[in-house]
């Protein structure tokens, strides 16, 4: 298990927008972190009251949108139009290329939200997007799918052999996860603070995991909200 601290990734502050890049991305690059398995992008972003990414277009990527405060209001050129809130997840497939805008509607508050790129399975797919509201209870100490590849248990379908799951897990309780056989698993600390398989994480860290062991014992110090995405072999 590689440990990645929270102040090892990149920053970026362009006062509207402040960043936490996972992995290299824009001005940072850091050719140890280009990507894990499929995952290519972990960004934390915070953005300000009336601020966001004005249209812009992506090709052959699968973006999911998880919002941990605030809300974002996203356009494009498919004709979708919608705000997403705190427990709500989007997912747009990029394929042969869409042009989109991701806004904070809001005039007093910040967006809080984790954006995360997944490399598709195959390129020039038809661009599509979807958003779903998560109710606390579905995460509340339990494992709640998030996004798959077949669109199971309600979740957002991914067009790549990745299962994300989330949990809110209150302080003091304790959840594991059975990892399948020869999968890779990467762990990401949202909010609050854990320990796992007996290494504290803190809000921002996470665990990135080439030969998972069976079972990962999460065991929350504070309320935390994590993300485990398991992913093809590393």
């Amino acid at each position: 298990m590689e440990i990645r601290r929270s102040a090892s990734r990149g920053h970026a502050n362009h006062g509207w927008l402040d960043s936490y890049h996972s992995f290299s991305f824009n001005r940072y690059y850091d050719p140890a972190r280009m990507e894990f398995s499929v995952l290519r992008v972990i960004n934390e972003d915070v953005i300000a009251p009336n601020q966001g990414f004005g249209m812009h277009p992506h090709q052959d990527m699968e973006i999911i949108t998880y919002i941990l405060g605030g809300e974002l209001a996203h356009q494009d050129s498919l004709g979708n139009g919608s705000v997403i809130k705190a427990g709500d997840v989007q997912r747009m497939t990029a394929g042969t290329g869409i042009v989109h805008a991701e806004m904070n509607p809001s005039k007093t508050e910040e967006s809080y939200l984790l954006q995360i790129w997944l490399k598709p399975s195959v390129k020039g797919l038809s661009p599509s997007y979807e958003d779903k509201h998560i109710d606390l209870a579905r995460k509340l100490n339990r494992w709640c799918l998030i996004a798959s590849n077949d669109a199971r248990e309600d979740s957002l379908l991914i067009h790549q052999d990745v299962s994300l799951w989330a949990t809110y897990l209150e302080a003091d309780k304790t959840l594991a996860y059975h990892v399948p056989q020869d999968r890779s698993l990467y762990i990401q600390v949202a909010k609050g603070e854990v320990s796992i398989n007996g290494i504290l994480l803190a809000q921002g860290d996470a665990l990135a995991v080439e030969e998972a062991p069976e079972i990962i014992t999460l065991k929350a110090e504070d309320n935390t909200e994590v993300l485990i995405f398991d992913l093809p072999k590393h």
